[in-house]
């Protein structure tokens, strides 16, 4: 499957729409966890209780159906799958991305469109902090947490989507030589390896990081106190499963495609594509 056009205004707002939804409902996790699992442990449901008293944004609105979590809280977390499949049906590749994908590619290429969105909130809030710093002299308590809390949801949604695009970092010195069929047992063995790595680092970790961390709704423990060990953590379980996924998706889509060519010499059709996608001629 191919599209080389660039896709409409709507291609950014859903990605924009899902990231709201998506931090709207991560701050208001403990809502949550008082609603749909409660904690039978006092004293755990009262420090989730002063958690969601402490870091609830409209604490006036009143929860649905006798809870805590209000029309707000749960519309943002009805809104992402289904923000979520709006985006990924209507996106369109860049001409200097993968061109060859499938429908499920679908997933990395959304979620690729949402890192794009974090990377510009993240700067714009650097850029905040910088402006406030130093030319009003009254830098903020949230922007430098802030920052690195998007900043590692970032570094982890990236390696899913390089993954699909096949821009992570191999080494062809061997791979280029050998024949096809060994080309494709090398390609099974590194899925393999990489299947058995995700595998062994979710089993190994899913208690401590869903039953302590998340559960627990761990903070940073710092003015502004975001839930970068409740979120992060989790979510390294969940990317490393879905680029697990992708690798074998990458297996069966690529198991007929002739791989590419690797020169020291410049490649001249990303050179193309990448004029392209700026508009040069």
């Amino acid at each position: 499957m191919q599209e080389n056009e660039s896709g409409s205004l709507m291609e950014w707002v859903y990605p924009f729409l899902f990231i709201l939804c998506a931090g709207w409902t991560i701050w208001h996790i403990p809502n949550f966890i008082l609603d749909l699992i409660p904690p039978t442990n006092e004293s755990l449901l009262g420090q989730i209780t002063a958690l969601a008293a402490d870091k609830d944004v409209t604490p006036n609105m009143g929860g649905l159906f006798g809870g805590k979590a209000d029309a707000i809280d749960w519309a943002a977390l009805i809104g992402m799958p289904i923000i979520f499949v709006l985006g990924a049906l209507n996106l369109r590749i860049a001409p200097m991305e993968f061109q060859d994908y499938r429908p499920w590619d679908r997933v990395a290429l959304f979620v690729g469109r949402a890192t794009m969105i974090m990377i510009l909130s993240m700067t714009s809030v650097m850029l905040y902090e910088v402006f406030l710093r130093y030319a009003l002299e009254r830098p903020t308590l949230w922007a430098n947490e802030l920052t690195l809390w998007i900043a590692g949801f970032v570094f982890l949604c990236s390696g899913f989507y390089a993954m699909q695009q096949r821009s992570h970092i191999r080494i062809f010195i061997l791979y280029d030589v050998v024949p096809r069929w060994m080309q494709r047992v090398f390609d099974t063995i590194s899925t393999l390896l990489i299947v058995v790595f995700a595998f062994g680092l979710i089993f190994g970790s899913y208690k401590q990081v869903f039953l302590t961390k998340f559960y627990r709704w761990e903070m940073f423990g710092t003015a502004f106190d975001p839930p970068i060990p409740a979120t992060i953590q989790p979510m390294v379980l969940i990317v490393i499963a879905l680029v697990a996924a992708q690798a074998v998706a990458n297996l069966f889509a690529d198991w007929n495609r002739e791989p590419d060519k690797h020169t020291d010499e410049p490649d001249e059709d990303e050179i193309e594509a990448l004029k392209k996608s700026v508009g040069s001629n």
